[in-house]
């Protein structure tokens, strides 16, 4: 998966598109890749904007609004002929509310990674557990050995880490997954001596694993 770090990144939007958005007055988003989407949005959609462009007040002095502040204070926009180059990291907690019910996993607060939104792989993930097997050492094979993307924020000095992961496939997703889970357990079987004997709950997530061994979710 690959990192879009709203620090470093630039959406480019192409000044026409956006224009016509504003006026249409509808509730539109703007993907992370710069894409106008407007409602109702996929399931797929990774935003870093969603919401409309209110008209100007009857009264107002200018009879158009700035490009640079259709989007709000939250958003640095600089105007490139045809394009506008926007930075949306300062939006980051409105695009987490945004995203989120569309991603896989919230990596977004200290409390690390509790669940996965798919329900598949949550079921792989609760059992896994069993085994001293945690949401984060999942979320970090699927990372390293899937295609996707997880919209962050990320900065080195001070450290500092808010992410969501969306996966490209999530049936490629669920098999990654699934793999690593079992692989690992096997492993402790044959080398990790607290494992010498199971108790029952260990030895039901161990039925699970072996059940589905040939035939992995999809």
């Amino acid at each position: 998966m690959k990192k879009f770090n709203l620090f470093k990144e630039i959406i480019i939007v192409e000044r026409a598109e956006l224009l016509r958005a504003a006026s249409s007055q509808k509730k539109f988003a703007i993907s992370h890749t710069g894409e106008i989407v407007y409602e109702p949005f996929p399931p797929t959609l990774i935003s870093v904007f969603e919401g409309s462009i209110p008209p100007l007040p009857a009264l107002s002095s200018t009879t158009s609004r700035p490009i640079a502040s259709m989007l709000g204070d939250l958003y640095r926009i600089v105007e490139d002929d045809d394009r506008i180059l926007i930075k949306a990291a300062g939006a980051w907690q409105q695009i987490i509310g945004w995203n989120r019910p569309r991603s896989l996993y919230d990596d977004t607060s200290g409390d690390g990674i509790d669940r996965f939104a798919d329900k598949e792989l949550e079921t792989i993930g609760w059992h896994a557990t069993e085994f001293s097997i945690t949401y984060r050492d999942i979320v970090e094979h699927l990372e390293a050995a899937t295609e996707g993307i997880v919209l962050c924020i990320e900065q080195e000095d001070p450290y500092r880490f808010s992410g969501l992961g969306f996966p490209a496939d999530i049936a490629q997703t669920r098999q990654a997954g699934f793999a690593y889970c079992a692989g690992t357990i096997e492993k402790k079987l044959l080398e990790d001596p607290d494992y010498a004997s199971l108790s029952d709950d260990e030895e039901e997530a161990l039925a699970y694993f072996k059940e589905r061994a040939g035939n992995a979710p999809e």
